[in-house]
């Protein structure tokens, strides 16, 4: 992979609004623990793609040695922020709000050529806002229907002709005609028998789209556990996308919406949590005070909305289940847990996931090698970085494959998609990929689940 040339003079150094932190940079000792475990220096082998190496690059641009050039960016623009060398440094450097500030700071003052600026307002005018991107899903469901996602793959054309293009049609999961209209909660869902607790729930923005299965899973585990269900109407994007990709207005701009959505009003009673399904979501909402730290008026509100939010495993293995579980299969079903970077080092949930699925009668639980490694989805970056995704996401499957297990649990969205799009292409796309919601909805019906 060659640098792209420079297209504008670099801005030397960054601006003092809300920059990299020179003390989180400080805060490097350059031991390279994290090396081993950075996905993208895994793929291209460079050290200016690696934590490490990025934060050198951020240091001499805070010491206006260098500038935001096309160079530099790339370098930034390589990274997943999947977090595992947060995870990894035995120094506590806190490379996630280094990488956020910088890439706010790249959008800020850098000019992109304009088929990537074209490529990336596509992706962030669309996939942020679920009322625009399902009438899409119309001609994607006629496009799979009549052939020509069929015939486009066998060809390769597209890889040829718009390698970014491809990458995104690569993703499409078959849509079933039922997806085409949206599903519908009332806005309070009560508990089956006595009421334990009223949670709210967040719907997510491309999942309730393509895999709207997962909330209505979701749901009906949280109502037999004994959990009111409060979903507020229209409520839109959790701010992840754009937040991992320094989009910092339009970030700041989703998660006031979402915290209005859920705002209590006085005829209403309090929620004890307010849960979300979807791992990338569960992080960005759990940092709202950070990203509203400088909101006068939302400040406040945003660390109050973030306290309350749980991922929906988390919740659950804390408060315990208690509507029966039946086996799956008549023998032995054997799973394998994929972790999501966002769940795993992001939120430091790891174990929860695991309790509730050995809950499960029959249950074997098997461990895949290198499970900490980031499957290459990343929110967007697999449309915007292929190659190195392609290659992280065919080493994830072959090693989940290897494990010789019968279904895949994968709790994110994009995780999700990218592990369907390279089990097709090992030839293994009859081994489901399922949420553990959907698994604990199948065991409480008392359902076998055909493998």
């Amino acid at each position: 992979m060659s640098d792209p040339q420079p297209t504008s003079p670099p801005l030397i150094g960054f601006d003092p609004d809300q920059s990299p932190d020179p003390r989180l940079i400080d805060a490097c000792v350059h031991c390279g623990f994290c090396l081993t475990t950075c996905p993208s220096y895994r793929v291209i082998g460079k050290e200016t793609d690696s934590p490490r190496g990025r934060i050198y690059q951020m240091d001499a641009i805070h010491q206006q040695q260098i500038g935001l050039s096309a160079t530099t960016i790339s370098h930034f623009d390589s990274c997943l922020g999947c977090l595992a060398c947060v995870t990894a440094c035995p120094s506590g450097v806190q490379y996630d709000q280094l990488i956020a500030a910088t890439r706010v700071q790249i959008e800020r003052h850098y000019p992109r050529p304009l088929p990537e600026q074209w490529l990336r307002q596509t992706l962030f005018s669309l996939f942020p806002y679920p009322e625009r991107l399902r009438p899409l899903l119309y001609p994607i469901w006629a496009y799979q229907q009549w052939g020509l996602q069929k015939w486009f793959r066998q060809t390769g054309i597209l890889n040829k002709l718009a390698p970014q293009l491809a990458a995104m049609e690569s993703i499409l999961p078959p849509l079933r005609k039922e997806q085409l209209t949206a599903s519908v909660f009332p806005e309070v869902i009560p508990a089956q028998g006595s009421r334990r607790f009223r949670v709210g729930m967040i719907l997510g923005c491309v999942q309730r789209l393509f895999a709207p299965e997962v909330n209505q899973a979701t749901v009906e585990v949280l109502t037999a556990n004994g959990c009111e269900v409060v979903i507020p109407p229209n409520q839109g994007c959790c701010a992840a996308l754009p937040h991992h990709q320094g989009q910092e207005a339009q970030a700041q701009t989703l998660a006031k919406a979402m915290i209005d959505h859920f705002a209590p009003s006085q005829a209403s009673e309090p929620l004890d949590a307010i849960l979300i399904n979807a791992s990338g979501c569960g992080h960005t909402l759990k940092v709202y005070g950070q990203l509203l730290q400088e909101d006068a008026e939302y400040a406040t509100k945003a660390v109050a909305f973030s306290r309350q939010v749980k991922d929906v495993q988390e919740f659950l293995a804390e408060v315990g289940l208690t509507t029966p579980l039946f086996p799956l299969k008549a023998g032995i079903l054997k799973l394998v847990y994929q972790d999501a970077c966002h769940m795993l080092h992001g939120q430091k949930i790891s174990l929860q996931p695991r309790q509730l699925l050995q809950q499960i009668p029959q249950i074997e639980l098997r461990e895949p090698i290198d499970a900490a490694l980031c499957c290459g989805s990343s929110g967007i970056y697999n449309l915007l970085q292929p190659e190195v995704a392609e290659e992280l996401g065919d080493q994830k499957v072959t090693h989940l494959v290897n494990t010789g297990a019968e279904v895949i649990v994968s709790a994110n969205i994009g995780c999700r998609l990218q592990i369907l799009k390279h089990l097709q292409r090992k030839n293994q796309a009859a081994i489901p990929v399922l949420h553990p919601m959907e698994l604990l909805q199948l065991s409480m019906q008392g359902k076998t689940l055909v493998t």
